[in-house]
């Protein structure tokens, strides 16, 4: 099955464990989303991330608990984020963390695709709840 929409973000920097070295900064924000379109609802997460000090190349990796209604099933699940950029090459991998999902989104599985356009955040989840025969395909 695929779920599509936008949803708004909005990242707030938190203290940091550790500081970067020799031209890298690391970074630990919080993220905040609210979700429209086939995915009704919200999330709150953390992200930690690394970047050069011209800002050419940079990573993160991030967890969100989502909450909400997908597909008219209404429960929460946790997505998994990893992502590498350098220059306008990006590549990013989210999925729902296994046997995370709650209420009737349990056993849940799938990967999410981000896509940014003119400041406008938007998504593409593909996505298998156990009880339809649906296949994933997922985005490269």
């Amino acid at each position: 099955m695929q779920a599509r929409g936008e949803f708004e973000v909005r990242v707030q920097s938190l203290p940091s464990y550790t500081q970067g070295k020799e031209g890298v900064s690391l970074g630990r924000m919080s993220i905040d989303k609210i979700f429209s379109g086939d995915l009704e609802g919200k999330s709150k997460g953390e992200m930690l991330s690394a970047k050069n000090t011209d800002k050419s190349s940079a990573g993160y990796v991030a967890i969100e608990q989502i909450s909400g209604t997908l597909g008219g099933r209404e429960g929460s699940f946790v997505m998994q984020h990893y992502g590498t950029m350098q220059g306008a090459n990006q590549h990013l991998v989210l999925e729902v963390l296994p046997h995370s999902a709650t209420g009737e989104l349990q056993g849940l599985t799938g990967r999410m695709l981000i896509n940014i356009t003119s400041g406008r955040h938007s998504y593409v989840f593909d996505y298998r709840l156990p009880d339809t025969d649906a296949e994933i395909t997922y985005p490269e």
